[in-house]
């Protein structure tokens, strides 16, 4: 699997590169600012961008900038971004052209190597990964749109959905049988009128109701 890492800290993007490339990955291409990210994406085409939210020029959003960019010109492209701090607005920005290919982390993640690069495979493969810490901020809120009638073990199912874990996953955490996870899942679907649709991808829509 190839990989574009983006910071400007030249420490932890060395360190990150150092520890994808013994865990098997291919770090293609290091970048310590926005524009030179773009380049090396658009000239690697790696199967996913490792983006920091703050880089120069600005050391503003310029790294969700570039992010938001990539998921435009070249979908296919994950997008995993890296924040200092569980920051709500970045999610929704992120997200608010489709879930499928794309994550957001908190730097502390990346001590957890296993959990690090399996939320680089998830991304890789289209799926969607975010921060446990963003999905208990986002549990708090109340919101009139069907989630209100979920029981507190759809909710909890949901928001592991929404961090980017399989029926599977989700059965090991809660220390249940996957087939109960299936259960949830069912009743989540037709609470949030989701219906079975060709072109549609229901854990998706979801997750995309549930962070409203």
């Amino acid at each position: 699997m190839r990989i574009v890492i983006a910071d400007d800290a030249v420490l932890l993007r060395e360190g990150a590169a150092r520890l994808l490339e013994d865990a098997g990955f291919e770090v293609v291409g290091q970048a310590g600012d926005a524009e030179e990210l773009l380049r090396k994406v658009r000239g690697h085409k790696p199967d996913v961008a490792i983006v920091d939210i703050r880089m120069p020029p600005g050391d503003g959003a310029e790294g969700l900038h570039a992010a938001l960019q990539i998921r435009e010109e070249l979908p296919a492209v994950g997008v995993l971004v890296l924040s200092q701090y569980a920051e709500e607005h970045y999610v929704t920005r992120l997200l608010e052209h489709g879930a499928e290919g794309v994550g957001y982390l908190l730097k502390d993640r990346i001590s957890d190597v296993e959990r690090f690069t399996e939320a680089i495979r998830r991304v890789a493969e289209g799926g969607s990964v975010l921060d446990p810490e963003v999905v208990s901020l986002m549990l708090g809120r109340k919101r009139a749109n069907g989630l209100e009638e979920l029981t507190e073990r759809e909710e909890e199912v949901l928001g592991l959905m929404a961090e980017g874990l399989t029926n599977k996953g989700i059965a090991e955490q809660l220390s249940v049988s996957e087939r109960a996870v299936e259960r949830h899942v069912t009743s989540i679907f037709a609470k949030l009128d989701l219906p079975a649709g060709a072109h549609d991808h229901r854990r998706v829509l979801a997750v995309l109701r549930y962070l409203g």
